[in-house]
This record gives C-alpha cells, structure tokens and sequence, in this order.
C-alpha cells in the first residue's frame, strides 16, 4: 500500500494511527515490525481492525481505542511517526485541536505523516498545499510532498515535523 510505504516504517518504531477504520494500514505497519496504538471514534470499526490484527495484538504490537482524536486520553505516549490516512477532519475546516494533540504526542524528531486521496484528481495538489499550509499554522514545518498516480488514482502525502 502506497499509503504506509510513505511511513518508512523501521522495527520497532512507534506510530499512532488516527482512523484505523478496517486495520488494513495496521497489518502491513506491524507486518513490518513496526508497533501501533490505532484510534477510530467507530466501535464498528475498532473492532474489526482488532479482529482482523488479533495475531498482532496478542504478540504486543498492535493496541484499538475507540476515541475521537481530539478527546483521546493518550496521556504521556510519544510516537515517532503519527499518521492518518485521508482522514475527513484533517482535510477540512479547522484542525487546530487534533492537530495540538498530534504535536503533543510526537517524540522529539518524530513526524507526522498525512496521506490522502481526493475523489477528483485534479485536487491533489490544492490539496497538499492545503494541507501544508494548515500544518505550518499549527506549529509544523513540512518537511516532504509527494504525488503520485496509482491504479485507484491520484494520490498525495504532506510530512511534518514539530516546527
């Protein structure tokens, strides 16, 4: 999946994901040693992305909460990489409290990492710079943009650090 190949997932690194919906992002982190704490404010999906994961939960490499992200209780957890793949709330309006929580929950030198997929390709980069520009508002400095044209279609990803 192209989404988490943008992760550069290394063992044992620490990530957040935030919208796990089904878990599929989740196997091919833990798949490549990588270890996840996963959010989704559905129960629905909460609980099949920890089905579908119950090899990687029982060996300690996967961990569910149902939660919004704004309201998590993530209380002192740092992540080296915190990411969230096309999640609606980051891609529209004001992110400013989710975007507070992520900078809080980043360990020092940690990104976080933003792939997504707009229903019209022509969007990708209005997108990016969209998204770049919210992230720089918040304390981020963008460190990574990249597009690219996939069998689904137009993709983008915008990577951050704490500015």
């Amino acid at each position: 999946m192209w989404a988490v190949d943008q992760l550069d997932v290394r063992p044992d690194q620490r990530f957040l994901e935030i919208g796990c919906g089904h878990g599929v992002a989740v196997s091919l982190v833990c798949a490549r040693r990588g270890r996840v704490l996963a959010i989704d404010r559905s129960r629905k999906m909460v609980d099949a992305a920890r089905t579908r994961n119950a090899a990687h939960v029982e060996a300690g490499r996967a961990e569910f909460r149902v939660a919004e992200l704004a309201a998590a209780d993530l209380g002192d957890a740092r992540f080296d990489t915190v990411f969230a793949i096309h999640v609606p709330v980051l891609l529209r309006g004001d992110p400013g409290r989710e975007l507070a929580v992520i900078r809080a929950h980043l360990a020092p030198g940690g990104r976080f990492v933003q792939p997504f997929q707009p229903l019209d390709p022509a969007e990708t980069a209005a997108t990016a710079e969209r998204l770049s520009a919210g992230l720089a508002a918040a304390g981020f400095r963008v460190t990574d943009v990249r597009t690219a044209d996939l069998g689904s279609g137009r993709v983008g990803c915008v990577a951050a650090v704490v500015a």
